[in-house]
């Protein structure tokens, strides 16, 4: 690593085709169609030629699939890390019991495992749930650490647009409340911190990374839709927002998700999908874009090599 350089870390959320549908509302989404066949070869080409090596939060339901199966493994023969995102992809884990969040990481996490050979050390919930119980199942099975928190402000106008362009019954919005999370999240501390379970117990929270001060997400989703708009637009953004990180001294932990990286042009069963009218080829550019002026100011790892460069001794508690 180099030593003039901050860390940055890097993740992606590998939510498939059936857990994009199943928010949407979609019919068959319950079938488990793939794109991992498509979607895999493709990120991992992309990561290749930016030399970028990074942390891929599997699904456990994923794992089922013994084609799914095989492209998982690719991803940690070609060095990448692997992270837990939950067995069944639901939004409203932080609504389960004990017991079935536990039940929920353990199965995942063996899933994972088994697939790809090696196991999970992080763990992220998917739609950014938590709950002080899902903390302590993560401690207690020896997980470094847990990066589901997206400190922003937007959760409530983030959750109205995905409800208003969704399919979903009243029922299902209703399971869906906190999706993205409160108002509140966006008090919630930018730089990592440990929390404190009790009885001397800790764990550490990697936030993903928002505009210090403003909480105004930058993760490549939001930098994908700019630089539709406008790829000028889309820079000065992202170099105001490394510049408020810098300020400040927020580590960056940055969020990537599929379809960020690839469009309806390749995925055409998700065309229908807000951001998929932009073509593959367009979404890489801007993401070779945003690497190479992360690249000039930091040196990027996956999460757990971001973890190990962060100085814990200086890191507070949070009680919850």
């Amino acid at each position: 690593m180099a030593k003039n350089k901050p860390i940055a870390g890097i993740s992606l959320d590998l939510d498939n085709q059936w857990s994009y549908m199943k928010i949407h509302g979609d019919e068959g989404w319950d079938k488990y169609p793939s794109y991992f066949d498509i979607f895999i070869p493709h990120v991992l080409n992309v990561l290749d030629e930016l030399n970028l090596k990074i942390t891929f939060f599997i699904v456990g339901k994923d794992t089922e699939n013994e084609e799914n199966r095989k492209y998982l493994k690719i991803i940690t023969d070609r060095g990448h890390e692997v992270g837990n995102h939950s067995y069944h992809h639901e939004s409203w884990l932080q609504t389960y019991s004990f017991e079935k969040i536990e039940k929920e990481i353990i199965d995942a996490e063996n899933a994972i495992f088994d697939a790809t050979g090696q196991r999970p050390s992080g763990f992220r919930g998917p739609g950014f749930s938590w709950s002080s119980d899902l903390l302590k199942v993560l401690e207690s099975r020896g997980y470094l650490y847990d990066a589901s928190t997206l400190p922003t402000y937007l959760g409530p106008l983030a959750r109205a647009y995905y409800f208003a362009k969704s399919d979903l019954s009243k029922e299902e919005k209703k399971s869906r409340k906190e999706l993205f999370g409160k108002f509140s999240e966006g008090f919630r501390r930018l730089k990592p911190y440990k929390w404190d379970l009790g009885e001397g117990k800790t764990i550490m929270e990697i936030p993903v990374t928002t505009m210090p001060i403003f909480k105004l997400p930058f993760h490549l989703s939001y930098l994908i839709y700019l630089g539709n708009i406008s790829m000028g637009l889309m820079k000065v953004y992202l170099w105001f927002a490394l510049l408020m990180c810098k300020i400040t001294r927020t580590p960056i932990s940055f969020l990537l998700h599929p379809l960020d990286l690839i469009g309806g042009d390749q995925i055409t069963q998700l065309a229908f999908f807000p951001g998929m009218n932009v073509n593959s080829d367009k979404k890489v550019k801007v993401f070779t874009q945003v690497i190479q002026t992360l690249k000039k100011h930091y040196e990027i790892v996956n999460i757990s090599a971001y973890l190990s460069s962060l100085v814990i001794k200086n890191m507070s508690s949070l009680k919850i």
